[in-house]
């Protein structure tokens, strides 16, 4: 949506896992997704652009974001591009939002959130609103994404919104 818009220049931080995920649960390819991109980052270079709290940014978004991931940023584990530009987003104080997918969550789990809360990140399972009588997979993930953005104060019409 972002990119059909072009108002807003993205980054893409794309991990193995994530390279995984997105073969095993959809129809994309890592290289489709990577097209999405403005800017295409690998995991590994933590002296990219957005390592640094110097380089303008309205925020980062990790979706989905791993337990793991959760931990590394909670924990300030910047061994990555991807926990190192969520750590300067949290030093920086600009907004960070995890959209943690594992469930059901024991004790570690909600721990490391609620570290992860406590720095400033704000958590956002990808739970759906039944509100809006989805009939798709696609009207789930909307809604998912419209939220995200709003949390951006991105104009979007991705979801029902209550009382529409």
């Amino acid at each position: 949506m972002l990119r059909q818009r072009g108002e807003v220049e993205t980054h893409l931080v794309l991990t193995k896992p994530a390279e995984r995920t997105i073969v095993e649960e959809t129809d994309w390819k890592p290289d489709d997704v990577r097209a999405l991109a403005s800017v295409v980052h690998s995991p590994a270079d933590i002296g990219a652009s957005i390592a640094s709290g110097s380089f303008q940014t309205m925020g980062m978004v990790v979706l989905p974001c791993s337990i793991n991931s959760v931990a590394s940023i909670a924990y300030c584990q910047a061994d990555n591009l991807l926990t190192r530009a969520a750590d300067v987003m949290l030093k920086e104080r600009r907004k960070l939002v995890l959209v943690v997918r594992e469930t059901p969550f024991h004790r570690g789990h909600l721990k490391a959130m609620l570290e992860a809360t406590e720095a400033g990140a704000i958590i956002m399972p990808p739970i759906p609103a039944f509100y809006g009588r989805p009939k798709t997979i696609d009207d789930i993930v909307n809604h998912t994404v419209g939220r995200v953005l709003d949390l951006f104060d991105i104009e979007n019409d991705l979801l029902k919104r209550w009382g529409e």
